[in-house]
């Protein structure tokens, strides 16, 4: 089941203008064991999200790790990438999984709200995206998912729940506990100075051996 990939750590991409040093990041979270890989990046021209795109598939498909871009249906589908990612603004989800067919990925954002996810598994998303998690530097006034969330959406959805925004190493145990299936981190895995050790600090907390860290956030 196609759905079953979107666990661990899902490494997204940060706004990297330079391809060369894109690529070693995304390598060394691949290295780490980073389960899935998106390309984000907000400040990229069109010419610039195909090369970095294409060059990023080339480094997923050895490890078997799926390679979902942010936003840019065409690009998924221009490159047989194996999925997109949707916020609320960027595409109509329905017309996105015809668009891919049934054996993409498609995911939604769905912020702090159930029913955008109710309405997004309905028109064929593959798994669900809630966040902030925690406070973002990325997206600094993004609005707040509680662990209640969490819990309710694993509860009642029968898909597979991401979390994502302000994720650290010693605050992702609570998600765990509220049984997420993955966790989205960008800035706390790709600013590390070490971001394969990061990527396996990560992945180990999914390990039913490792105790999950309780955060107080």
């Amino acid at each position: 089941m196609k759905q079953s990939v979107i666990s661990g750590l899902y490494a997204i991409t940060p706004d990297e203008q330079d391809t060369d040093v894109l690529a070693a990041k995304v390598q060394q979270a691949l290295d780490g064991g980073a389960r899935l890989i998106q390309y984000r990046n907000k400040l990229a021209d069109t010419p610039m999200r195909y090369a970095q795109s294409l060059g990023l598939l080339a480094l997923c498909r050895p490890h078997n790790v799926p390679l979902i871009i942010n936003d840019h249906l065409d690009i998924a589908l221009t490159i047989e990438a194996d999925g997109v990612h949707l916020g609320a603004e960027d595409g109509d989800l329905a017309a996105a999984r015809r668009a891919l067919g049934p054996n993409k990925l498609l995911g939604a954002s769905c912020y702090n709200r159930f029913d955008l996810a109710v309405k997004a598994r309905d028109a064929g998303a593959d798994y669900v995206a809630f966040g902030a998690a925690f406070a973002s530097s990325t997206k600094p006034q993004a609005v707040s998912a509680t662990l209640e969330l969490y819990a309710r959406a694993k509860a009642e959805l029968g898909i597979p729940v991401v979390a994502i925004g302000g994720i650290t190493t010693t605050n992702a145990g609570a998600l765990i506990n509220a049984r997420v299936d993955a966790i989205a981190v960008i800035t706390d895995l790709f600013n590390a100075r070490d971001i394969a050790a990061a990527a396996r600090q990560f992945s180990q907390l999914f390990s039913p051996s490792v105790t999950p860290v309780r955060s107080n956030a």
